[in-house]
């Protein structure tokens, strides 16, 4: 018995998410997929405003779907363009910190 393999497809539901963070932060958005081991991958999200998000998805070969199926993605690495895109304020940095304290 041989075994098909599937083209992996994101769902509505990651490619409205998607979408509506590029509405509300500005396209292109920076796309940039990690993966996060069991759990899937991440696909992290940087609007033109320098905001972040993400959409996890079950495998990296899906959040290349999601970015292909979003015309306002744009596929991306952690290069200096989208670190320096990123911004982080103070608030996201508090919130980093007070994980780290958890420990």
């Amino acid at each position: 018995m041989s075994e098909e393999k599937t083209t992996p497809t994101a769902t509505r539901r990651q490619v409205s998410s998607a979408r509506a963070f590029a509405d509300a932060h500005g396209t292109p958005v920076r796309a940039v997929v990690e993966p996060i081991g069991r759990s899937g991958a991440r696909v992290v999200l940087v609007g033109k405003d320098g905001a972040l998000g993400d959409v996890v998805v079950p495998s990296v070969e899906t959040g290349t779907a999601l970015i292909d199926a979003v015309d306002d993605l744009e596929k991306s690495d952690w290069d200096s363009d989208t670190v320096g895109a990123a911004a982080i304020g103070p608030g996201h940095r508090r919130r980093m910190g007070r994980s780290l304290l958890r420990g």
